[in-house]
Formats: structure tokens, C-alpha cells, sequence
């Protein structure tokens, strides 16, 4: 493929860097991208760039689902907005700069999301969702309790596995008294991510806490906390 006939294809070098990282391609659109990846070093430094931000969207804010179909139209217009128009000339320039039109279709497949959650939320979406941080013992780790009605879900990211032979058990705490187990046992994904929902109502409970147990779990804690979500 000649250097013309590469600045013709419909990537255009980042058009779609910010729907990818996103997860907003269609399946045949995301293979495609990733074969133009393996060419192209200005898709790779945009995808490389904007993946951390994208990673950090799901702990922003409370999740709420689009309505059916929504959320692939608002997306699809922002992509068409955004694609910018092929250039004759994309010299890259000494140091990294994050190409202007890239930017822009970043900008706007983020906005289209924000548009999304207000939809949402204006349609009857869930309200009263109360977002607690957690404190966290592991470096460059992050936690946040997500509490609506009285039910809790713990939503973990950048957390490292348990211990070899060792699961992650989650307890509650009342007051000043001894914390109690839920039973509720989970590990994490590759990536360190995990949502977590717990089982029992958060009536009077003044924190949650998080412990590396044994496999099959404890009846009471056997080392200190490395997640800590206070509710009070």
C-alpha cells in the first residue's frame, strides 16, 4: 500500500481512535481497526493516549443504561461529526502531539456519552444513587461503593488478584462492632477490574470492607482490610 493510498483509508489516522477505545464500534468496524493498527503508528499513539482516560469513564460517574438503540445513534452521529477530512500531508513532528482532529472526535464521542446519562436520567432513569470512595491499600488502585435503595455494588479497578490460594471476602460493619461476613467472595478480571454486588441491605451499616481470605472464605477476618468504602 503506497503512503497516498494509506492516508486515503477510512480510518484516516485516528478517526476512529476514540469509538475504539471506547468500545463503540460494531465488531467488523473494531477487527477492521485493529488491522489498521498494526500499520499505522499515529492510531497506535492515539489509542494509547486516550485508552487511560477511557479506562478511568467508569469510575466518573454512576452507570446508567441507554434506552434500546440510543446509544449506537448518539455515538454513529458523533463519529460522523468527528471523522476528520483527509489531508495531503500528515508529517509527524518531532515529540508526541496529539493530532487537533483527533482531539475533536474524542471530545465528542465523550460528550455523546454525557448526553446519554442526561437522557437517561431525564427518561426515569435510576436516581439517589450514592457514590462512596473507598480507601485502598494498593498502589495505583481504585475503589468506589455505589449504594441505591439500599443496595450496594463495590466497582474495583487497577486492583491486583488475591494471594496465591487466597479470594477477596467482603464485610459489614455496624457501628463499632466486629465486622460480619456477607459471603460474598470475588477476584478480579486481567485488568484488575471487578463489580461486585452484595447481597444484603445497607440499613445501619457503617462501612465495607474488603479482606484477602483462604478459598471458601471466613467466618471472621484474618488480615487487615485492603478495601475500606465508610458509609457514615
Amino acid at each position: 500500500m503506497s503512503a497516498e493510498d494509506r492516508m486515503s483509508n477510512r480510518h484516516d489516522c485516528g478517526g476512529d481512535a476514540a469509538a475504539y477505545v471506547l468500545g463503540a464500534l460494531e465488531p467488523a468496524e473494531a477487527e477492521a481497526f485493529r488491522t489498521h493498527l498494526a500499520t499505522c503508528i499515529f492510531c497506535r499513539d492515539e489509542v494509547a493516549a486516550l485508552q487511560p482516560v477511557a479506562d478511568a469513564l467508569p469510575m466518573a460517574a454512576p452507570q446508567y443504561n441507554a434506552p434500546s438503540g440510543l446509544r449506537r445513534r448518539v455515538l454513529a452521529a458523533a463519529r460522523a461529526e468527528a471523522r476528520p477530512a483527509p489531508t495531503p500531508d500528515r508529517r509527524r513532528t518531532t515529540g508526541f502531539r496529539l493530532p487537533r482532529p483527533a482531539l475533536a472526535g474524542a471530545l465528542a464521542v465523550v460528550l455523546a456519552l454525557a448526553v446519554i446519562g442526561v437522557v437517561n436520567l431525564a427518561s426515569g432513569g435510576s436516581s439517589g444513587v450514592r457514590v462512596i470512595p473507598a480507601r485502598v491499600t494498593a498502589l495505583d488502585a481504585s475503589a468506589q461503593l455505589r449504594v441505591t435503595d439500599g443496595r450496594a455494588e463495590l466497582v474495583v479497578r487497577h486492583f491486583p488478584p488475591p494471594p496465591a490460594g487466597h479470594i477477596y471476602e467482603i464485610w459489614l460493619q455496624r457501628g463499632n462492632g466486629a465486622p460480619s461476613p456477607t459471603k460474598t467472595l470475588f477476584s478480579v478480571t486481567s485488568s484488575g477490574a471487578g463489580n461486585i454486588g452484595l447481597p444484603e441491605n445497607m440499613s445501619g451499616v457503617s462501612a465495607v470492607l474488603v479482606t484477602p481470605e483462604p478459598a471458601g472464605g471466613s467466618l471472621a477476618p484474618t488480615h487487615a482490610p485492603v478495601i475500606v468504602a465508610p458509609l457514615t
